[in-house]
């Protein structure tokens, strides 16, 4: 809570207060699929308790989550529904004081990692708009980063909530499964789905965070728990030489920056064989756990194959065809590789990866778009399978463009995570 949140400039004048937000986010437009009036926006604003804790923050919503009186499309027309009530997460941080702007566009059916795959517009970078936002939660990381919202809710499979975030200069909180409810959300793959949040103020994002955050009779995979503390002195695992393949040009010398900073800090670092998590990465697509987003969305998508885009479809269409026993398989797979991460973990408090691989243009995307989005997942992909909680967060700059980096440990360790990064940076 601020210190005296009446003298906030949103409590003061909510109208002007409003209407800079919107000024700044016309540079984007494609960034949302609905945005409520500015009006009433203002008015909403004007009756909040300053002594709630959120009071005065304005947020977008990604468009696969439900906020009543707006559709939710999933940016797909065809599948529009108007939800009688807000999805859990909405509703917790309304009643906190935060106001809604309106519903973000995203990859269609929260499919992808590059922004580019919906029929209201591919969301462009807010400061180069020849590259990619990232996704699937693009249009929320954009408002963000143009400074209309205050924090955003983005939904995070295989890194959609933290690629964007990581493109964007921002702070990306990708809860573990299960602590942040999902109920009132569209699914992609029900059980490795996170509601996640960024914001440019890493304590924003936690106080959201904390809202959000707890049980929920309406999600039957709602979950807690409690995790051990870290060391006094955080050790860090860093990937052995040579294992994080081909970066963008100077990306590996940032992280390598990253982890010197890390080192001057006073943690310890850890030297790892991180085969395991990059393995678990390639299963996500390339096995038969994708077939959860045919078990989500595929009977839609077979009835409607033109109102669907052509590589979202493919995506959930080819998975139809995957047999039961390689689900079976996979699963076996899956388990031999949490033993080996969870001795992993015993050794280390955090793994710090680089967030993604590259930050491609909007050609390059349309020239390849299935190998651009695989390459981009190689450090997100496997951190659900896993049951593991991550925090991406920026580490500087290359070529006038933000590089992110992301912090992952064990599940419920969401608050050791964040208090790590917060306490250096």
């Amino acid at each position: 809570m601020r210190d005296d949140p009446a003298q906030d400039p949103a409590h003061q004048d909510p109208a002007a207060h409003v209407a800079e937000r919107y000024r700044r986010l016309a540079a984007r437009p494609e960034a949302f699929i609905a945005l409520r009036s500015e009006a009433e926006v203002a008015a909403e604003l004007a009756a909040v308790d300053p002594a709630l804790p959120l009071a005065g923050l304005l947020f977008a919503v990604k468009g696969n989550i439900d906020v009543a009186r707006l559709e939710t499309t999933a940016a797909c027309p065809a599948f529009a529904y108007a939800p009688a009530e807000d999805a859990t997460v909405v509703a917790r941080l309304r009643a906190a004081g935060a106001v809604v702007l309106g519903s973000a566009n995203l990859d269609q059916f929260a499919t992808g990692l590059v922004g580019t795959r919906s029929p209201y517009g591919a969301v462009r970078h807010a400061v180069d708009p020849s590259r990619i936002s990232g996704g699937s939660s693009s249009g929320s990381a954009v408002a963000v980063a143009l400074g209309g919202a205050d924090f955003a809710l983005g939904t995070d499979t295989a890194g959609s909530g933290r690629v964007p975030a990581a493109f964007h200069g921002l702070v990306g909180l990708k809860p573990t499964k299960g602590w942040v409810s999902a109920a009132g959300v569209v699914p992609a793959c029900r059980s490795l789905d996170v509601v996640t949040v960024m914001a440019a103020d890493p304590a924003i994002a936690r106080r959201a965070l904390d809202v959000m955050a707890g049980p929920d009779p309406r999600d039957p995979l709602s979950r807690s728990g409690v995790a051990e503390p870290f060391a006094a002195t955080a050790r860090i695992g860093v990937p052995r030489p040579g294992q994080l393949g081909e970066l963008a040009d100077g990306w590996a010398e940032a992280f390598d920056a990253e982890v010197a900073r890390w080192a001057e800090a006073g943690a310890t670092l850890v030297e790892l064989d991180i085969e395991v998590f990059l393995e678990t990465a390639r299963m996500l697509y390339d096995g038969a756990f994708v077939a959860e987003r045919y078990a989500a969305v595929g009977e839609f998508v077979d009835a409607h194959p033109d109102e669907v885009d052509p590589v979202v479809g493919g995506i959930v269409s080819r998975s139809r065809e995957l047999p039961a026993w390689k689900l079976f398989q996979d699963q076996e797979r899956l388990d031999r590789a949490r033993a080996v991460s969870d001795a992993v973990f015993e050794r280390i408090d955090a793994l710090l990866l680089p967030t993604t691989t590259e930050h491609p243009t909007l050609a390059a995307v349309a020239a390849d778009p299935i190998g651009v989005n695989s390459r981009l997942g190689r450090f997100t992909n496997f951190a659900n399978l896993l049951d593991l909680a991550a925090v991406a967060y920026p580490a500087g700059v290359v070529d006038g463009l933000p590089f992110g980096v992301q912090l992952i440990g064990p599940a419920f360790t969401d608050h050791q995570l964040a208090d790590l990064v917060w306490s250096r940076s």
